[in-house]
């Protein structure tokens, strides 16, 4: 009898040890909170504490609807969505009061035996249901709504196979009934494949900050170099074959800017060019940020005539952008070499090629777009081959 609380309490310890290594996640709290509440609810039914049948019956049934609530509510959070403080205390004073109603007043074990699993089955499946997204999500994400929505699920044919429509004569009875002991395999089972999927969900949150914080620039919100150069790696290795494109941009006169109107502005000149370059590159494209003011945007799938187009629209939109600061500091360009992969041309050698052309672009007078001749013959060449 002892099992349910004993895995929800070594459930609970774990996730206050993971709240502990990364304390920004209050869900986790919410969780171990749910499962020491939980724990709680079985041990005062296991040894009867508070005495007597009804006001343990209450007791333990605001426990249990409590841990409940928590559970649902840590869950949803991971998600930045809620129930409400207000409608769990709602929820909790309406079960509760039902629980002694048909104790006190209307006495059936039966009565009380399907409010709390099919409350406790509503709860969790409305909750699942505000996660529904989670299917379009990583495969951690999909693991635990299907498994939330199991866990929920479950609730309802289970009492109604086990507990049909007959009560259980005495507390003997009922503790070596059906209905008991498939709720503790149930619990068991489902409540450790719950709390499995929860656990992995908030570890693979965890590694994305860190992956996040390793390959993003947190100036400009864009992939620093280290992410961006995996992302072309990535890309190279998944589309050996696909015409693919380079921009690479640099800010003009940034230096100038600095001198000029200090170093914070010049912070705030990089956010806002690179936020300009994330709205108006394709869902495809990837801008990275390779260092001081040069950005870098990779074109897949983009042929050199595109290539020079989807350039000229991202100078245009820095030049045209309108932020603030931009507007504080006056005109702000940049200038942008461009030019695509040639059939055996390595990574390395096409970065080598656009940068020089970007710094034609800059010697040209500045804010403009420099392509290559290459790059237009590799486009005919590769028209011919096909």
């Amino acid at each position: 009898m002892l099992m349910v609380p004993g895995i929800l309490s070594v459930f609970g310890g774990a996730f206050v040890c993971a709240w502990l290594i990364d304390k920004k996640r209050d869900y986790l709290l919410l969780l171990a909170g749910g499962c020491g509440l939980f724990t709680c609810g079985a041990l005062s039914q296991i040894f009867g504490f508070p005495p007597g049948i009804g006001p343990n019956a209450v007791v333990s049934g605001a426990l249990y609807t409590s841990a409940v609530l928590a559970v649902a509510e840590g869950i949803l959070l991971r998600s930045r969505k809620r129930f409400g403080w207000r409608l769990d205390v709602a929820v909790v004073c309406l079960i509760t009061l039902a629980l002694a109603w048909f104790f006190y007043i209307d006495r059936s074990l039966l009565a009380r035996i399907y409010i709390q699993n099919f409350g406790y089955g509503a709860i969790l499946l409305v909750a699942a249901l505000k996660l529904r997204l989670l299917v379009r999500g990583r495969l951690v994400d999909k693991a635990l709504f299907w498994v939330l929505l199991i866990f929920a699920l479950h609730f309802f044919p289970r009492t109604l196979l086990t507990a049909g429509l007959s009560t259980p004569v005495d507390r003997v009875t009922f503790a070596n009934s059906v209905f008991w002991q498939a709720l503790q395999l149930s619990l068991a089972v489902l409540g450790v494949a719950l709390a499995f999927a929860i656990l992995a969900a908030a570890i693979a949150d965890v590694i994305d900050d860190l992956r996040r914080e390793r390959d993003f620039d947190p100036l400009t919100g864009v992939l620093n170099r280290r992410g961006f150069e995996d992302q072309v790696s990535l890309l190279l290795m998944k589309s050996p074959r696909g015409t693919t494109s380079l921009a690479l941009c640099d800010i003009d006169n940034f230096k100038s800017i600095n001198d000029t109107h200090g170093h914070d502005v010049g912070d705030n000149v990089l956010r806002e060019v690179g936020q300009l370059l994330r709205a108006s590159a394709r869902k495809r494209d990837i801008v990275g940020r390779l260092g001081g003011e040069e950005f870098a945007v990779l074109l897949p799938d983009t042929d050199a005539r595109e290539a020079h187009e989807c350039a000229e629209r991202l100078r245009m939109a820095i030049e045209h952008g309108g932020c603030a600061t931009l507007d504080a500091v006056g005109p702000v360009t940049a200038s942008f070499g461009v030019g695509s992969l040639g059939p055996k041309e390595t990574w390395q050698s096409l970065y080598k090629r656009v940068d020089s052309l970007l710094y034609q672009a800059k010697r040209a007078g500045r804010n403009q777009t420099v392509a290559d001749e290459l790059s237009h013959r590799f486009d005919r060449q590769a028209e011919v081959e096909s």
